[in-house]
């Protein structure tokens, strides 16, 4: 608000924080901020018809550029434009929702979502148009880290010497996956995770909790508001997680010299492998904080325990000595090796059995 009020409007804002942290909520309450003080006077009733467009994500001059795949209505060079309907669905549902949120609206399959050189030209296009209202044009890039290499590069010169009054706002939660030339050009605005009593407090005014009840669920969400929201409804995930997990770990530990129990990775494997490569890297993230909670519970460091698995005779309590410093490094390495290789198109069925097998191993470990 201060920035616009001084007239210091920077032309290109990098928003970098994690999910659940309010990223896209705060661009747009800063494009709506900045078209709607460009509208009129208070009482030429300016004001009120500028916010009721945003009300609606429909305002003229504030645009969206989102990652995007192939589906059954656009079979062919996919862009923003053409998701316009779900992506207010989206926003209308809930605009600190996630990427993967996004991901099961435009049902990815096994693909994964990017944004393509098509968007980064009509990005251009609609810049080099005057604005509707004559103030100034916002676009919104959201996820701008699934910008691949072309589109980067048909941006650099827009973002380096934009028309006038024209804002780009970049929102990303892996600044180091855009390119150096990209973040160069952009003012960085760090977020961080949520407080939890601000969570906490969000939660007993609009869901009407009452605060103990909102303080476990804050705790629980690790300052992602749109996990808090998740665990309130029983929904954290959708797909079950947490019981794949489980399986994997006990025939992990039953497959030591046991041919059955390595049939049983292999069929766990085939499973996961069904799921899509979206769903396959996040739940190989969710075993990233699997694997990482048991640890700091290993270490008796409980403050910052908060998962509370729910699958029948599996305790993080009885899990946790056998992940320490000696397997940790090992582990990690591991399960980002394979989001790396799931992430560049490598088959999923060997990645996982080879990710299984080699867990075998290090999940023995002492």
């Amino acid at each position: 608000m201060q920035s616009i009020q001084l007239g210091r409007i920077p032309h290109a804002q990098l928003f970098v924080g994690p999910e659940g942290s309010g990223t896209l909520p705060m661009a747009i309450a800063y494009a709506q901020y900045l078209l709607c003080a460009n509208t009129g006077s208070e009482n030429s009733g300016g004001n009120e018809a500028c916010n009721l467009k945003f009300n609606h994500f429909g305002h003229p001059d504030l645009h969206f550029i989102f990652p995007t795949v192939t589906t059954e209505d656009v079979k062919k060079k996919p862009k923003s434009m053409d998701f316009g309907k779900e992506w207010r669905e989206f926003l209308n549902q809930n605009y600190y929702g996630s990427l993967f949120d996004w991901y099961k609206i435009l049902d990815v399959k096994n693909k994964q979502g990017e944004i393509r050189v098509d968007d980064a030209q009509e990005i251009l296009r609609l810049f080099s148009l005057k604005s509707y209202e004559g103030g100034y044009k916002v676009m919104i890039i959201w996820m701008a880290e699934k910008l691949n290499i072309e589109a980067s590069n048909k941006l650099l010169k827009i973002l380096e010497e934009p028309n006038d009054k024209t804002v780009f706002i970049l929102i990303t939660e892996n600044e180091e996956d855009l390119i150096q030339t990209i973040r160069s050009r952009c003012q960085l605005l760090e977020f961080n995770r949520l407080p939890e009593q601000l969570i906490a407090d969000a939660l007993v005014s609009r869901q009407k909790l009452d605060s103990k009840e909102a303080l476990k669920i804050a705790h629980q969400a690790q300052g992602n508001y749109n996990k808090a929201l998740k665990l309130l409804s029983d929904n954290d995930e959708e797909l079950p997680f947490e019981q794949w997990f489980v399986i994997w770990v006990r025939a992990a530990f039953k497959a030591k010299g046991n041919a059955a129990a390595i049939h049983e990775l292999i069929e766990w494997s085939e499973e996961i492998a069904k799921i899509g490569r979206e769903a396959q890297k996040k739940f190989l993230t969710y075993c990233l904080e699997m694997f990482r909670q048991a640890l700091l519970l290993n270490y008796q460091a409980t403050e910052l325990v908060y998962l509370e698995p729910k699958v029948e005779k599996f305790k993080l309590e009885n899990f946790a000595p056998f992940v320490n410093g000696n397997n940790i490094i090992a582990i990690y390495q591991e399960l980002n090796d394979a989001i790396y290789h799931i992430e560049r198109n490598g088959n999923a069925k060997i990645i996982l059995t080879d990710l299984s097998i080699k867990l075998t191993r290090l999940i023995h470990k002492k």
